[in-house]
């Protein structure tokens, strides 16, 4: 029998991590606030830790204006994937780009490096690159472990046909997660036309990651 597909779902708060989990989510993504998430404090990611028996990774990331780093923000970046590490966090999740929205294969090589053992997740500043299977090549190279997309799209089922092509491309040296406008009432057909095996769902409206489960569990 297939496995069901793995659903992420991306908290903000002890509270909704543990409903994401109690609904039935596979692991967590905990963000800090601010548009498309930031690193969450040491407190939030001790507290979810305790209070999670799925994984738990991490957003490594010390603004919003964009997906640039200096040399401050890198420093910065270092000593959060450290400090998550020595509270038991599961993965990280980063994704430095250069000016031109290219791949910024220095620093991610540096930040993965610092990472293991622990799980390494670029975000969807991949979405931003001029050339996904170009970025995909560049980070099958410095051997991420999941790539969180929507296809190059506005959504995860309006990228199906990209996600499909980029996973089939990675086979299994890396896991492509389809995140964008994921619900229930699209997830269904985002597998059949993506074949992705997992999903990332927005997890601060609970509701949201409970519905997308049940409608996995029921086809």
């Amino acid at each position: 029998m297939t496995p069901l597909p793995l659903v992420e779902a991306c908290c903000d708060s002890v509270q909704t991590a543990r409903a994401a989990q109690q609904f039935g989510a596979g692991r967590v993504e905990l963000c800090g606030p601010g548009d498309g998430g930031t690193t969450p404090s040491l407190g939030l990611i001790a507290r979810c830790r305790d209070e999670l028996t799925i994984p738990l990774h991490v957003m490594i990331r010390p603004h919003t204006h964009s997906f640039s780093y200096d040399e401050d923000d890198m420093d910065v970046m270092c000593n959060d994937i450290i400090a998550a590490k020595a509270l038991g966090v599961n993965g990280v999740v980063f994704g430095p780009l250069h000016g031109d929205h290219t791949i910024d294969t220095r620093q991610v090589a540096e930040l993965a490096a610092l990472s293991r053992p622990m799980k390494v997740t670029f975000h969807r500043a991949f979405d931003r690159t001029p050339d996904a299977l170009e970025a995909l090549e560049q980070l099958l190279t410095l051997d991420v472990d999941y790539i969180l997309t929507s296809g190059h799209s506005r959504t995860a089922l309006d990228g199906a046909s990209r996600l499909q092509a980029l996973q089939a491309h990675a086979g299994d040296r890396l896991v492509v997660l389809a995140g964008g406008t994921v619900r229930a009432e699209n997830v269904q057909r985002l597998i059949e036309q993506s074949h992705v095996r997992e999903v990332h769902a927005r997890g601060t409206d609970p509701t949201i990651v409970r519905d997308v489960v049940q409608a996995l569990a029921t086809h």
